[in-house]
């Protein structure tokens, strides 16, 4: 009976799809996509989406003429129902261990221990309770290490007979060799493209071949990251749970826009949106930046305007400053042209460090900073909704034509009061 730390894999089936579906029981069994920003491209395919043969990121202008023939249903990306979908879930996990990692929006690794068949009950509680209290179908994969539990995730999903949960030690050793000798190294964690193309010519074309190699010539031949993915193959954990992933070295806030933006006056409203939300995000997580960088461009499919602006400004401090940050972004703007037709625009901060880790000389002490300013933007924000609160030009009401297009959106069901769903008993 085995009692060793296990860790378990939760990844939600199409997260996107699924989270519609919770709250529209009628789009089940339909060919359902999310679009990305602006209704670009398919982000999510359903099951049955994918038996259409749409492709991942297939744009949706090639698949608006035949919607309505194949009875394709296409939805905006419904960020603010994905994030609370996506807490619910999370917190629900933290009550079957002590031990949480959670690595995106719709996935999470878990620290267990039980024998082989506790573990397995132990996976199928978890997938029950998910289903049962937020709506939403997962799959489960437990192994020694993250590397195979995530491999044992995709089992699970792509194969009906372990029912979405899958223990890899409780797999017969040969089943087990099998599936990694028909896996290509392209679908193990942490494996794009261009490190297949240098695995295959070692020789290594499988998942199998790759659990098979010297870690000490795959560090030689590759990194030290490499490595712990073949000894995490072989059995051995070398990727630890992480209690939080906070640590970035960078924050980005740009979109396409809508409409695409003509005027400087245009652009500078932009980047005071974007340098009110870069202060929130920093003052959220404790960090100031030391850098900020700001950039507009037109689009690739514009080739009479062509404009692709940008600069770099060093802060005088560290700061979190909604006001420092916004006249920094401002420095872009004597590089925009009016007339040219921009269709996205940004603002990046570097360099950043805790708060507090050196406090300033008064002569340098910003007013906005010590009063928390951008606390209380955040505050504001995650109560009563993104545009609810804005600093200057971006608390402007007027002219936000060029902010995120989603004509497909479906009702916000939990986090906005006028569009809560509605129960209709006969």
């Amino acid at each position: 009976m085995r009692r060793m730390p296990q860790i378990a894999h939760m990844d939600v089936n199409c997260f996107y799809a699924s989270a519609e579906r919770a709250f529209n029981p009628s789009l089940e069994h339909k060919p359902v996509i999310v679009l990305s920003n602006n209704d670009g491209c398919a982000v999510t395919r359903s099951p049955e989406a994918k038996a259409l043969g749409i492709p991942m990121g297939e744009p949706w202008f090639k698949l608006a003429p035949r919607a309505k023939e194949w009875g394709l249903v296409a939805l905006s990306s419904n960020y603010e129902l994905y994030g609370d979908i996506s807490a619910r879930v999370m917190e629900l996990l933290g009550r079957y261990s002590a031990w949480l990692e959670v690595y995106s929006i719709d996935e999470a690794f878990l620290g267990v221990k039980g024998s082989p068949a506790e573990l397995l009950a132990l996976g199928r509680s978890m997938k029950a309770a998910v289903r049962r209290n937020v709506g939403v179908p997962v799959c489960v994969g437990i192994a020694p290490t993250k590397t195979l539990a995530k491999l044992a995730n995709k089992w699970a999903k792509n194969n009906p007979v372990f029912g979405g949960v899958c223990h890899w030690d409780s797999v017969p050793s040969l089943e087990r060799e099998g599936l990694m000798g028909r896996l290509s190294v392209i679908e193990i964690w942490g494996v794009a493209a261009r490190l297949t193309r240098r695995l295959n010519a070692l020789g290594i074309h499988s998942i199998l071949d790759l659990s098979r190699a010297n870690p000490v010539m795959i560090r030689d031949r590759f990194s030290i990251v490499m490595m712990r993915t073949v000894l995490e193959l072989q059995g051995t954990p070398c990727i630890p749970l992480e209690e939080e992933r906070i640590g970035r070295d960078q924050l980005i806030f740009s979109r396409s826009f809508a409409t695409p933006v003509t005027t400087a006056a245009g652009i500078r409203q932009v980047l005071s949106v974007y340098g009110q939300q870069a202060s929130a995000r920093l003052a959220k997580h404790g960090l100031q930046a030391k850098v900020l960088t700001a950039f507009a461009g037109t689009s690739h499919y514009n080739p009479k305007d062509t404009s692709y602006p940008s600069v770099c400004v060093p802060l005088p401090m560290p700061t979190a400053d909604p006001v420092i940050l916004t006249r920094a972004a401002h420095a872009l703007l004597p590089q925009i042209t009016e007339g040219i037709r921009y269709a996205r625009a940004g603002i990046m901060v570097t360099d950043l460090r805790p708060t507090g880790n050196q406090k300033p000389l008064s002569l340098f002490e910003n007013p906005h900073e010590e009063r928390g300013v951008g606390t209380l933007l955040e505050n504001v924000t995650r109560r009563y909704g993104r545009g609810s609160i804005g600093l200057g030009h971006a608390g402007i009401k007027t002219g936000l034509d060029w902010t995120m297009k989603r004509d497909m959106l479906s009702p916000r069901y939990t986090t906005h009061w006028d569009e809560l769903p509605l129960v209709k008993a006969a």
